[in-house]
C-alpha cells in the first residue's frame, strides 16, 4: 500500500469518525462546543503527558477525553446560572482551559515534541509513518485504525441510541417524560466529540475536525428533510471532500488538511446556493414568482374595480393604465402579456378587460 493510499484512508476514515456526531451538534445548535472541545481537549493531553511522560501513552486519550467532556460540563454551569447565554459560557471556558495548556507547554514541556502547533495544525502526510507493528508485522498507520476505530465506536452508539438522541434533540422535554435521561444522552454525545476529536486531530490537527464536524453536516442538514438521511449524507459528504481534498493536494503539491478544508468550504458554498428550498437561486426564483404574481393579482384587480365604468377607458387604457398603477409602462406591459397568455384580460376598444376566467379569479381572491 502506497503512503498515498494510506493518507487518502486515514483522511476517509477521520471524515466518517467526525462526521456522525458532527450531525447531532448541527441539529442541536451546538456546533461551536466542537471548536471549543477541540482546543480544550490539549490540556487533557498536556495534563496525562506529565503524568506518564509518554507522548504515545493511551492515558493521553483518557486524558483528553476527560477534559473534553469536563469543557462541556463547566460552560453548562456558567450557562445554567442565568448569567450569561450559551455563547458566552463557551467563550469564558474555551480560552480559560487552552490558555492553561499554552501555559503549562510553555513552562514545562520545552523538551518535549508537545507544541500548540502540533495540535492545532497537524500534518496527515506524516501520519503513516507512525506504524502499528505486532509481532514484526506492519499492520499500517496507527492513525487509520484509531480513526476506524472511533468510526465504528461512534455508528455503533448511534444505532443504540438513535431514538434516545433523536427525541432528546428535538424535544428533551418529551424524552424526559419517556425516560430516556436526555441529559445523560447529551454527555454520551458530547464524550463521542471528545473522543473523536482526540483521537482524529493528532492525525489532521484541530483545525481539520472542525471541518469535518461541522462542515458535512451543515451541508447535508441544506440537502436533506430527515435525520437518517442526514447521518448518511454527511457520511458521504465528508468522504467526497476528503478525496477530492486529498487528490487535489497531491496534484497542486499544496497541504492536505487546507485543501480538504477548502473543499468542504467550497461544498459548502455550492449547498447554500444551490439548495432546492433554501439555497439563494430557489430563494430568488420564489421572490420573483411571488412579486410577478402579487403584481398580476393587482392588475387583475385594478381593472376588476374599473371595469364596465365610465371611467374605465381611462383607468385600464393601454397607454394610461400604468399611470393609475403607479407602474413603468414596460413593467405595465410585461404583467399585461403574461395574463393574455393565461386567459385573463383581453384588449377592446384600447382597453384591458378582463375575461370570465378572470373574473371568476378576481372574485376569488376578494
Amino acid at each position: 500500500m502506497t503512503v498515498h493510499t494510506e493518507i487518502l484512508l486515514i483522511a476517509i476514515a477521520v471524515s466518517i469518525a467526525c462526521a456522525i456526531p458532527g450531525v447531532f451538534l448541527v441539529l442541536r445548535r451546538m456546533s461551536m462546543m466542537a471548536d471549543a472541545i477541540t482546543h480544550t481537549v490539549f490540556l487533557g493531553i498536556v495534563l496525562a503527558f506529565f503524568v506518564t511522560e509518554d507522548l504515545n501513552s493511551p492515558l493521553l486519550l483518557v486524558g483528553a477525553t476527560v477534559v473534553g467532556v469536563g469543557t462541556v460540563w463547566l460552560t453548562e454551569m456558567i450557562y445554567n446560572t442565568g448569567l450569561v447565554n450559551e455563547d458566552a459560557s463557551i467563550g469564558i471556558i474555551f480560552p480559560l482551559l487552552f490558555s492553561i495548556a499554552i501555559i503549562l507547554v510553555s513552562l514545562y514541556s520545552g523538551n518535549a515534541h508537545l507544541d500548540v502547533d502540533t495540535a492545532l495544525l497537524g500534518e496527515i502526510a506524516f501520519a503513516p509513518f507512525d506504524r502499528w507493528i505486532v509481532n514484526g508485522t506492519d499492520l499500517g498507520p496507527v492513525s487509520l485504525w484509531i480513526s476506524l476505530g472511533v468510526a465504528v465506536i461512534n455508528l455503533v452508539l448511534v444505532m443504540l441510541f438513535y431514538k434516545e438522541l433523536q427525541l432528546s434533540t428535538f424535544d428533551p422535554l418529551l424524552a424526559g417524560l419517556f425516560g430516556f435521561m436526555p441529559a445523560l444522552i447529551h454527555y454520551v454525545l458530547m464524550t463521542m466529540v471528545s473522543l473523536t476529536v482526540v483521537a482524529s486531530f493528532q492525525a489532521v490537527g484541530a483545525i481539520l475536525v472542525i471541518g469535518l464536524m461541522i462542515g458535512p453536516a451543515v451541508i447535508a442538514y441544506l440537502w436533506t428533510d430527515s435525520v437518517k438521511a442526514m447521518l448518511t449524507s454527511s457520511i458521504l459528504i465528508g468522504i467526497i471532500c476528503a478525496v477530492i481534498g486529498t487528490e487535489v493536494a497531491f496534484t497542486l503539491d499544496v497541504s492536505i488538511a487546507g485543501a480538504i478544508a477548502t473543499t468542504i468550504g467550497l461544498a459548502l458554498l455550492i449547498a447554500v446556493i444551490c439548495t432546492p428550498k433554501t439555497g439563494y437561486i430557489a430563494t430568488y426564483l420564489r421572490q420573483r414568482h411571488l412579486r410577478r404574481h402579487y403584481r398580476e393579482t393587482m392588475m387583475l384587480c385594478h381593472i376588476y374595480t374599473h371595469m364596465n365604468t365610465p371611467v374605465a377607458a381611462i383607468e385600464n387604457g393601454i397607454g394610461t393604465i400604468h399611470e393609475h398603477l403607479n407602474w413603468k409602462p414596460d413593467y405595465t406591459h410585461q404583467a399585461a402579456t403574461h395574463l393574455k397568455k393565461q386567459g385573463l384580460l383581453y384588449v377592446t376598444n384600447g382597453y384591458y378587460m378582463l375575461t370570465d376566467k378572470g373574473v371568476a379569479q378576481v372574485k376569488e381572491i376578494i
